[in-house]
């Protein structure tokens, strides 16, 4: 999701600490795809032995052939490592953003159509607008029904990579109030 500070007064605004609610349905998330990234690292694991046992064995035998394999096992220990850490990076930054304030605004929320810059999976943009109507966060939003242009005035809490989490107090389910155990099933919720 692209984010657009398009005013300096954003850094002025009345903002809070996340509560540990906050963090912890977040935190379920990050459990969650660690159960996921077992696979990757256990792969990273056994690939690095392999390595390390062919080296042993080609240095302990005359024939020194079977070295040239190592190389492969390597690579393959490599190649899981970096997919341990694509799984992990999302949620590892999300859970970093929780230590970052959610800033709370009196003014607007502005929904406006895509443009030519807008992503293919974005539906158009959502804005938190000051109370003079200019614009102090924007974010392109994911969906599948497109955005029509309107404004409407709110009392507004977001977080720069979050976005928009509660409208008068109603949470728009950028953060659910609850995760299920290691977020299994989140997938499905609309």
């Amino acid at each position: 999701m692209k984010v657009r500070f398009l005013d300096n007064r954003t850094r002025m605004l009345a903002y809070r600490p996340w509560t540990e609610k906050e963090r912890q349905v977040v935190m379920r998330g990050v459990w969650g795809r660690s159960a996921i990234a077992i696979e990757p690292f256990l792969g990273c694991v056994v690939f690095a032995f392999f390595t390390w046992g062919i080296i042993v064995r080609a240095n302990a035998q005359p024939d020194h052939s079977l070295i040239v394999i190592a190389p492969l096992f390597a690579l393959a220990s490599v190649a899981f490592g970096i997919y341990m850490v694509a799984v992990m990076f999302a949620p590892l930054r999300a859970l970093a953003q929780t230590y970052r304030p959610i800033f709370i605004v009196d003014g607007y929320v502005r929904y406006r159509e895509p443009d030519e810059h807008c992503d293919d999976d974005a539906i158009g943009y959502v804005a938190a607008l000051f109370e003079d109507k200019t614009v102090a966060c924007e974010w392109e939003w994911p969906g599948t029904v497109r955005l029509e242009n309107r404004t409407i005035p709110a009392r507004i809490e977001f977080s720069v990579y979050g976005g928009i989490h509660k409208i008068d107090g109603i949470n728009t389910g950028v953060l659910p109030e609850h995760l299920p155990t290691l977020a299994i099933g989140i997938a499905p919720r609309h």
